[in-house]
């Protein structure tokens, strides 16, 4: 969840955003195109942001609001803050976002607890004010993964309540079961990049993957019984002492990633895709049963990311949305009707990853 980008906006901490963007556009052409006329699920698309790389923007459990991680020099916002704003009602009604987050340190992986008057995310706040170090993407495209970045809850006017993680290393990436009762996320307190859970709270924290390798951006299913998430598994020596190397420096390599499933303790964990390249970003529709993700795996250049919708069990791949540069961070609305997505699209040629919200059609 975290910007992946624009591939992966620093997903779920990770924008692609800031560094990918910036080399798809300039082989982009068309890029003013709102929608295009193979993508026949969207219906009344909506553009919600203008400027700067907005992305992991998710709707809050009764559908009224959205929070999403914004970065924007032109605003003075050098690296992610969260925001969250009120849906339109009306095509002519603006969206008129608001920061919820500190203003300090980087952030990312924004979500709303079930009763709407809460939020989390992470963040890196308690280490620094000022927003932690980028690494040098010159020569390999690569992601920082803060040992700063904590998980926090506040209310929706940025008080923070409670610090939720306090263990050393990265704790991010947090999204919440449908049921309203506990916290998936992702930490490296194990030596090891893997998926938790814990209450609402904080406590109870337990692990569910174990195996080497990447477990990110894990969402519940509806029914709140499965999750999916984007997984790493580095299998040969090189791979492994590749994968173990840049994870001693605060590093992941996003570019080889399948898409998991499992019950949502762990057990049953099983690999849906077997694409190549980096399958990412996935999230459920909302019968459960058919799974929506991000993925490059057409491009032998490893864009544009586009989003594609499979079963279950891997099985009908079926292309949405069709930008020339990157489409992700999808998210429906618990009814079925809305989507929320970000993209590259509409950006006139510049470098902006923004929010964009459609009617859903079957």
């Amino acid at each position: 969840m975290y910007k992946l980008i624009a591939l992966f906006v620093f997903f779920g901490s990770f924008v692609f955003s800031n560094q990918a963007t910036h080399n798809i556009n300039k082989s982009v052409t068309n890029v003013d195109t709102l929608q295009y006329p193979e993508e026949k699920h969207f219906k009344n698309l909506r553009q919600l942001t203008f400027g700067g790389d907005n992305a992991e923007a998710y709707l809050s459990f009764d559908g009224k609001y959205l929070i999403f991680q914004k970065t924007n020099p032109k605003e003075g916002i050098m690296c992610d803050q969260i925001w969250m704003g009120k849906l339109p009602e009306t095509p002519d009604e603006p969206f008129n976002p608001k920061l919820v987050s500190t203003g300090t340190g980087r952030t990312t992986c924004s979500y709303f607890y079930p009763d709407g008057k809460h939020i989390l995310y992470a963040s890196t706040h308690l280490s620094s004010k000022e927003c932690p170090p980028v690494p040098d993407k010159a020569k390999r495209y690569i992601w920082p993964v803060y040992e700063s970045f904590d998980i926090f809850k506040a209310d929706t006017n940025g008080h923070i309540i409670k610090q939720l993680t306090k263990t050393k290393g990265y704790d991010a990436e947090a999204t919440i079961s449908p049921k309203g009762d506990k916290i998936l996320f992702t930490s490296v307190r194990n030596g090891d990049l893997d998926l938790y859970t814990m209450d609402l709270d904080g406590k109870h924290v337990k692990q569910i993957t174990n195996t080497l390798g990447y477990d990110g951006g894990g969402w519940f299913s509806p029914d709140g019984k499965k999750i999916v998430w984007r997984a790493s598994r580095p299998k040969t020596k090189e791979e492994i002492a590749d994968y173990k190397d840049l994870l001693s420096q605060g590093l992941i390599a996003p570019t080889s990633m399948e898409v998991w499933v499992a019950n949502s303790d762990g057990t049953d964990a099983h690999q849906i895709t077997s694409l190549g390249k980096a399958n990412w970003a996935p999230n459920f529709l909302p019968d459960g049963q058919h799974i929506i993700f991000c993925s490059d795996h057409e491009y032998p250049k490893g864009f544009p990311f586009n989003m594609y919708i499979t079963d279950i069990n891997g099985k009908g791949l079926e292309k949405i949305s069709r930008d020339k540069g990157f489409d992700a961070f999808p998210m429906f609305s618990r009814d079925g009707k809305k989507f929320v997505f970000s993209s590259n699209r509409n950006n006139g040629g510049g470098h902006d990853t923004n929010v964009f919200i459609a009617d859903w059609v079957e």
